[in-house]
């Protein structure tokens, strides 16, 4: 079945304070969508879509065609800052993502954000599932569950949401603003103060698995959000989205186990731990140094 890869990378990166899509992390410069990619054509992914923005579209795409762009095929899809409010300097966030490249997409694709690396099992298991997933109007999506502990890096917060499944189905999606590592976890501050979980708990780093009927789904969420008048710095994100799509009883999510370790940068101090991971797995053999010959 064909399938593609939709990879995130339009972000501004205020907290990494510069083009972490490109923030070189292998032995050989490699950023590390390009490990991602490399998964993802072991995995039988035939195109990589790339959403990105034009600001940035010229070192993006001289990164690509100096490595993945020699072995699978891209294509371009822009989202930009909102033309008509003057006061936005970002994106929409991850859903408009989405629909930002819907024209350029194939009937089976799988989301994956530039800054994350989810490892080659994870990949390959986003990839099985499109190969028999249906895609009639009203089909399972797929998303990859990884435990909170194992997402976490070794200093600072980061963006996760907790997942709740009832039979291997996604039945909650919460949006967790800032969470941070704990002697018993994993942990954030709420409203009556600090939470805290146990490592295992279920979180997203945002893989999924879709097919061409989510973009109807999409629309509407993204005209609901409009609607309510967001504020210059507001983003409409995957995780929220999808988590009014099940309480609206319009998707149904499976949970999707992996095996893969994984690593990625929101701050610049992360860049050197993500170094050293990946040193690590080209070490192991998980990938050839440099990665694309």
């Amino acid at each position: 079945m064909n399938k593609d890869l939709l990879i995130l990378a339009a972000g501004v990166g205020r907290r990494f304070g510069g083009l972490k899509q490109l923030a070189p992390v292998g032995p050989q410069g490699e950023a590390i969508m390009d490990y991602t990619v490399h998964d993802a054509v072991a995995a039988g992914f035939e195109r990589v879509v790339l959403v990105i923005r034009r600001s940035i579209e010229e070192p993006i795409r001289a990164h690509v065609a100096d490595g993945f762009g020699r072995h699978v095929e891209v294509v371009y899809a822009f989202q930009d800052e909102d033309p008509a409010s003057s006061a936005r300097q970002k994106p929409w966030g991850t859903t408009h993502a989405v629909l930002a490249a819907r024209d350029l997409l194939g009937e089976r694709f799988a989301v994956a954000n530039a800054d994350d690396l989810y490892g080659r099992h994870a990949l390959a298991t986003v990839g099985q599932f499109l190969d028999h997933t249906s895609t009639t109007e009203s089909p399972t999506w797929a998303l990859v569950g990884y435990r909170a502990a194992a997402t976490l890096p070794p200093e600072g917060a980061v963006s996760r949401s907790v997942l709740r499944d009832e039979d291997g189905m996604l039945s909650s999606i919460d949006e967790i603003g800032a969470m941070s590592r704990h002697p018993n976890g994993a942990c954030w501050e709420g409203e009556e103060g600090l939470v805290t979980v146990p490592g295992d708990t279920l979180v997203s780093m945002n893989l999924w698995a879709f097919t061409s009927a989510i973009h109807r789904r999409f629309e509407e969420c993204f005209g609901r959000f409009r609607a309510g008048d967001p504020g210059s710095d507001d983003e409409i994100l995957l995780p929220v989205t999808i988590g009014e799509l099940i309480a609206r009883r319009q998707a149904r999510v499976r949970l999707l186990a992996t095996t893969s370790r994984w690593c990625g940068i929101t701050a610049a101090s992360d860049r050197t731990w993500v170094q050293e991971r990946i040193a690590e797995r080209v070490a192991e053999g998980d990938y050839p140094s440099p990665l694309w010959r």
